[in-house]
């Protein structure tokens, strides 16, 4: 029995080494890389985030801004928020790669500076959007779990985090051209570093005017405005950070394509949008929305608003019903949106935007009316061209076959509502209100730049639930409550009651 033992163990021991021999070239996968190169991690945060950025202007961003309103589970058009975490789980669950590009970039010999610039301009992108909707964030150490076994990052002040953002931009743009790796994987600009250092210094215009209602940012904007070959800037729509969706491949589609017709129907154009851009006679309106199906079945083609913030009973009647109520435009609908009007292919056409050549020159406007910034070109001219590039702009986008013209009828430019005349305020009204026209569909811009001027103004709807008040911020996601609790209670004691009226830091 002892030696019968003994011969057991010995073939175990055998069987045990034979078993171990080559283990790891055994159960190594070819085909799944265990590292991978920036490229490959480039087109995926470029799709996610944008497709996002869609996601939040449909969902909250028109809302709020009052471009759509809703006339079914109306609880966001009347501020019954609650918890939204589409930005917060869109901006930590893309980092890690973004991180992973900034590493990767960096680690090779000689570093991918090419690489390096597009993922800084990505991160601070993402991150604006981030410490905009919620203020005080994770920032410094939102990425260092995997290399500093940091799992409770601190949240640092939007202070700070707006000096970190508008550094990296600069960083980007100082460094893209100087190293020669083609930037592969980019579906945003093919490639091309001049156009992502136009994106890096047109964000960071964009940035340091948010932050001029809190210092002095007016030689930082002439830096970069005075000196075009170090910091190029957008000069037209061809410049445009805009993702062009395909009509015929699954994996980049409109986001919207594939969402349920009843989904889409809850919402509707803005009363708020229909009739500023009735009174101006604005072909604009008619990419917007469509006319409502009661005005087209009677013979008289009209686009009709719905009140934003209705209580359900009110929302759904309004008009005589759905029926009364205009949809959003052909181009922004889903596959199965038919109407009769809706040709099958063409909902793709619709783009996702992370910023424009219109937006940039309505910030330009601004600052010139300002005296922010001293320039050869005239407030009213960067004025008219963001008015002018936005109409191309559709022109460019919408197809044919609507048969919808976005040329601006004679005398557009010269009536009340539009020339550039009037006193500062009424000329810098007249501004905010063509950048607010040019920020459909833009994630929660509209928003973002509303808080920061009070114009075009927002009107809370008769049935609210937040006391009149235009909300001003995401609250934390809850879940933050349990992950990094004590982080985030500093960050409330020094922000301010984690509520949706907590006037955050940039625009206090």
């Amino acid at each position: 029995m002892k030696n019968k033992f003994l011969i057991i163990g010995s073939l175990s021991l055998l069987t045990l080494g034979s078993c171990t021999k080559n283990f790891e070239k055994i159960n190594t996968n070819p085909n799944v890389p265990s590292s991978v190169t920036p490229d490959l991690l480039l087109s995926g945060v470029i799709k996610n985030t944008i497709n996002d950025q869609v996601n939040e202007a449909w969902g909250i961003g028109n809302i709020v801004a009052q471009h759509t309103a809703k006339i079914q589970f109306v609880n966001e058009d009347r501020y019954l928020w609650g918890e939204r975490n589409g930005v917060w789980n869109s901006v930590y669950g893309n980092m890690r790669n973004v991180q992973n590009m900034i590493d990767l970039a960096t680690a090779s010999t000689p570093v991918q500076n090419n690489y390096l610039g597009v993922a800084l301009i990505m991160k601070s992108w993402m991150f604006s959007l981030a410490t905009d909707a919620y203020g005080d964030i994770p920032y410094t150490e939102a990425t260092k779990a995997k290399t500093g076994s940091v799992y409770t990052p601190k949240y640092d002040k939007q202070e700070d985090i707006y000096t970190g953002l508008l550094a990296d931009l600069k960083k980007a743009n100082d460094i893209l051209g100087t190293s020669s790796e083609a930037i592969s994987g980019d579906i945003l600009y093919n490639g091309s570093v001049d156009k992502w250092r136009r994106l890096a210094n047109s964000l960071r215009l964009r940035l340091l005017m948010r932050l001029s209602k809190k210092k002095n940012v007016n030689a930082d904007m002439q830096a970069i405005v005075g000196n075009p070959t170090t910091n190029p800037i957008f000069s037209s729509n061809s410049d445009n950070a805009e993702l062009k969706y395909l009509a015929d491949v699954p994996a980049n589609q409109w986001p919207l394509y594939s969402a349920r017709v009843g989904s889409f129907d809850e919402f509707r154009v803005s009363k708020t949008l229909s009739d500023r851009l009735t009174v101006l006679n604005d072909p604009r309106l008619a990419v917007f929305g469509r006319p409502s199906q009661k005005s087209v079945a009677a013979g008289t083609p009209k686009i009709e608003g719905i009140p934003n913030g209705l209580g359900d009973v009110a929302a759904l009647n309004y008009n005589g019903g759905p029926q009364g109520v205009s949809r959003v435009g052909y181009s922004y609908a889903c596959l199965v949106c038919n109407d009769g009007g809706q040709i099958a292919p063409q909902p793709n056409v619709a783009r996702g935007l992370i910023m424009t050549y219109a937006e940039l020159q309505f910030i330009l406007a601004e600052a010139a009316e300002k005296g922010m910034i001293t320039s050869a070109t005239t407030p009213e001219d960067y004025y008219l061209r963001g008015i002018q590039a936005n109409f191309s702009f559709y022109n460019g986008m919408i197809p044919s076959q609507y048969g919808i013209n976005v040329t601006p009828p004679a005398g557009y430019y010269t009536q009340a509502g539009v020339a550039y005349a009037g006193t500062q305020t009424e000329k810098l009204e007249k501004i905010a209100l063509q950048k607010w026209v040019a920020l459909f569909f833009n994630g929660l811009e509209a928003w973002f730049d509303w808080r920061r001027t009070g114009m075009p103004a927002i009107i809370p709807g008769a049935d609210n639930l937040n006391n009149n008040k235009v909300p001003l911020r995401y609250i934390y996601p809850l879940s933050e409550q349990s992950l990094n609790g004590k982080n985030r209670t500093e960050a409330v004691a020094r922000q301010g009651a984690d509520d949706l009226n907590t006037a955050i830091w940039i625009i206090k």
